[in-house]
């Protein structure tokens, strides 16, 4: 089984969770840009973490067997923030990386008119680069929160079918495919939706346009989402070809859009500007890890 987790936050999880992700059929993710769970007081934090999602990120991925791409934004929780808009004007510098496949996570969190704004500009940023967009749906008040989405990508000069409208639910999923988007659906433990739940809303509305990810990050979540999803789809009954549809082929054709998406991981060395994923010198004769040895 392979499988193609479009919208993960590696840069909150650890090695292990890279070998686990391989080892359950994990070949090729996507990590959008979002916010790290306290402010940034200003841009250039931003310029740090997006120079991580092109370098140290796709290291560590490619250390396991899984090539790495990410999606650059402004996210909508802290175009709130005036001591971080001014990162807006450095996006297009970043958007021209051949790692970049999509300008994301924007859209909406409060429904704010600075996270209009925000919203409005990087969709133009999206069309000017000749790049999808990924857009994040509020988790609040989400079915006004779609709608309002679906007006700005309307206004915008980005078609709704390269816009990827993501952790919709059963409220939303309807008007989402009606708009002609690519609907993608975040399965958590706790929150949002879960296995049983995704099921049931592929048996109503089928696979075309489906992507679904673990959308895992520093909070309570799980990087093997994904895999539980095709195993889940499998018992009820849907064939192998639905699942590879839905776990890999979708997530594939939407980020082709970008003209970047590779899905062999690179050939690296042992480090990345100096630095490895080790601690401490490995037993004489051993590998650093299975995939590293060819296992």
């Amino acid at each position: 089984m392979r499988i193609f987790d479009p919208h993960i936050h590696m840069t909150s999880r650890t090695t292990d969770d890279y070998e686990a992700m391989h080892a359950a059929g994990v070949r090729a993710i996507v990590e959008p840009a979002f916010w790290l769970g306290q402010p940034r007081t200003s841009p250039a934090s931003f310029h740090d973490y997006f120079d991580s999602l092109l370098g140290w990120e796709p290291f560590r991925a490619a250390q396991y067997g899984i090539t790495h791409h990410c999606t650059l934004a402004l996210n909508p929780k802290e175009a709130n923030d005036p001591r971080c808009a001014p990162v807006l004007d450095d996006l297009p510098r970043y958007l021209v990386k051949d790692q970049v496949v999509a300008v994301g996570e924007i859209g909406y969190d409060s429904m704010t008119p600075a996270e209009d704004t925000a919203l409005e500009h990087q969709l133009q940023l999206a069309a000017d680069h000749g790049l999808p967009a990924l857009v994040h749906t509020p988790h609040r008040d989400k079915l006004a929160g779609l709608r309002r989405t679906l007006d700005a990508v309307a206004a915008s000069a980005l078609p709704a079918e390269r816009v990827l409208l993501d952790h919709l639910n059963e409220t939303t999923v309807e008007e989402a495919k009606d708009s002609g988007a690519w609907l993608g659906f975040s399965v958590y433990p706790d929150t949002k939706m879960d296995e049983r739940r995704m099921v049931a809303v592929l048996r109503e509305f089928g696979p075309e346009k489906v992507l679904v990810n673990s959308a895992a990050d520093w909070g309570k979540s799980d990087p093997l989402k994904t895999r539980k999803v095709a195993d889940a789809m499998l018992a009820a009954g849907f064939d192998e070809d639905d699942v590879d549809l839905v776990l890999w082929r979708n997530p594939v054709a939407f980020y082709s859009l970008s003209g970047r998406l590779r899905l062999t991981a690179p050939a690296t060395g042992p480090t990345h500007e100096g630095n490895s994923i080790l601690r401490g010198a490995p037993a004489t004769g051993t590998a650093a890890h299975p995939v590293a040895a060819g296992a």
